[in-house]
């Protein structure tokens, strides 16, 4: 694990100020506020006469700011609230001992778990899940995301749920496929045709702003020979992001991939298939749960229109309030607005189970070109209560641009 942060202010020095300093102010943003994450590229700490590698402090007006270094990347990320227009400042403070909560990873029975302040959040399962006594092994599953809590604890994901054992949490396998002509379905495992499986941990990292992995997932042809078995190599990162608010957290899931097969892969056109999918929790159901997206679909209307984004909201666990996932598509997927399968409200026998996926390849096909890299970026903001549709678009516009920094 590499622990790749530098500092969780604690006190601003007034000796600083005769250190050296960089200070900066952050673009303003239309509509409501919200908090989002900021990358400042620590190459211009310099034309403050700093050293990123240095002990550094970030503030405004007087207040702490906690903040994280990618050593890879040589960026400084920090959580900006939009409704913060004052100037921060970094600068040097040296021998100070600097601790904090954060996010936090642990990695144990061939899980990855992810926390805030001993708060669970998520789960990456790495190791093989097996399914319930009596049914097929050919639905065993590794590398998904289960389970997904909202801030207050509930689940909101679900796996191998009767109506369909290879319903994994969060994932995204492709579905209709064509290697040389013949159709491989990684997606419904009871064809025996593919699957995708954790093989190993490019990454895994915490933070007092974020935390996470990069995990390698091999999307396997099972009726191929053994020297063309990996159809595709995938990259997947998830970050966790701590907002600071007790109510909201936020995830980032990207998705890198290749193919190593001289022919390619086609993905064909259907209504499932890659992307980011989730079934959701058996609680939820046609009377408590609904669905509004960017361009103001519902439940009854939003399957296979396209969207920035999508939100989820249910009731809670205890029957007093509600929580849900808002979903984020990045504007340089494939097929932006991207393209939804949510099923219809009259589905799983009148019971209106909750199933959501962002499918790039809906309405067209996407031919894989032998070793170059595909991307697929989105993100989840995971909340308890309630968030507004002007929230949503505020949250999906800091995304799709990430705002300006203005040196002063």
């Amino acid at each position: 694990m590499k622990c790749i942060f530098y500092c969780y202010v604690l006190i601003l020095s007034s000796a600083c100020s005769e250190q050296g300093s960089y200070k900066f102010q952050i673009a303003g943003s239309e509509g409501a506020s919200v908090v989002t994450p900021i990358a400042l590229n620590v190459e211009a700490l310099g034309n403050g006469d700093l050293d990123w590698e240095e002990d550094l402090v970030l503030s405004y007006e007087d207040r702490k700011v906690p903040f994280q270094i990618d050593i890879n990347k040589k960026k400084l990320w920090f959580i900006h609230s939009s409704n913060n227009n004052s100037s921060y400042e970094i600068v040097k403070e040296e021998g100070k001992d600097y601790s904090s909560e954060g996010v936090k990873i642990d990695k144990n029975n061939g899980n990855l778990h992810l926390s805030k302040a001993s708060i669970p959040l998520l789960t990456y399962r790495y190791g093989m899940t097996y399914p319930p006594e009596g049914v097929d092994s050919i639905f065993r599953k590794s590398g998904y995301i289960h389970p997904l809590l909202s801030p207050s604890g509930d689940t909101l994901s679900r796996i191998q749920p009767p109506d369909h054992y290879h319903h994994y949490g969060i994932w995204g396998p492709w579905t209709h496929t064509q290697i040389e002509g013949e159709r491989v379905d990684f997606w419904n495992l009871a064809e025996r045709q593919g699957t995708v499986l954790f093989k190993d941990f490019n990454d895994t990292y915490s933070g007092p702003v974020y935390g996470g992995f990069n995990a390698h997932q091999e999307h396997i042809n099972l009726k191929a020979s053994e020297d063309k078995r990996i159809a595709l190599n995938e990259d997947l990162e998830v970050k966790v992001w701590d907002l600071g608010r007790s109510d909201r957290y936020m995830v980032d899931y990207t998705s890198t991939f290749s193919t190593p097969l001289n022919s390619g892969i086609l993905f064909e056109a259907y209504r499932y298939g890659g992307g980011l999918g989730m079934r959701f929790t058996e609680r939820w159901h046609r009377d408590n749960c609904t669905v509004l997206t960017s361009e103001g679909n519902d439940r009854l209307t939003a399957d296979g229109t396209n969207a920035r984004w999508c939100m989820v909201t249910g009731e809670a666990a205890d029957g007093k309030g509600t929580n849900g996932i808002l979903f984020l598509s990045y504007p340089e997927n494939r097929s932006h607005p991207e393209p939804m399968r949510v099923w219809p409200i009259d589905g799983n026998g009148g019971r209106g189970d909750m199933f959501f996926e962002f499918c790039p390849i809906r309405h067209e096909e996407w031919q894989i070109e032998p070793n170059k890299e595909y991307e697929l970026k989105y993100r989840m903001v995971v909340f308890d209560g309630k968030l507004t549709a002007d929230e949503a678009e505020s949250y999906w516009k800091s995304f799709a641009v990430m705002p300006k920094i203005i040196k002063e």
